[in-house]
């Protein structure tokens, strides 16, 4: 199901608006009446939002298409779902890369005062 659906998203629909979609994952309800299909979408987004309505609006063409496929008598139907795991997971590489850089900030920061406490080990402090 999801190989039919890549070939048709990927390479028979003509919109322009859906060429930086990728078909992701294919999830079928127990029944098969439905299928989520799961993409990610590249740009802003507002491009986003385009290319899901242009996605919404071919599903039953695409529906079609996997029930002429696949031979199906009752062909699912396709509801486009966007998929947020790559999203999320590319925001906690961020985070994950902005945390190590803070660490290296400060562990710089430690080693440049323990230097400083070394070089004035020999002094005394001055009281009054």
């Amino acid at each position: 199901m999801r190989e039919e659906i890549v070939q048709i998203v990927g390479f028979e629909l003509d919109d322009p608006r859906v060429a930086s979609v990728t078909v992701t994952d294919v999830k079928m309800a127990d029944n098969l009446r439905d299928a989520r299909v799961f993409v990610t979408v590249e740009g802003t987004e507002d491009e986003r939002r385009t290319a899901l309505e242009a996605l919404h609006h071919a599903a039953p063409y695409v529906r079609r298409q996997v029930g002429f496929a696949l031979e199906l008598r009752h062909a699912p139907i396709i509801h486009f779902v966007r998929d947020m795991v790559e999203e999320r997971a590319s925001r906690v590489d961020a985070l994950l890369a902005g945390i190590k850089i803070e660490d290296r900030d400060d562990s710089t920061a430690l080693s440049a005062n323990a230097e400083s406490d070394t070089e004035n080990e020999g002094e005394r402090p001055l009281t009054l």
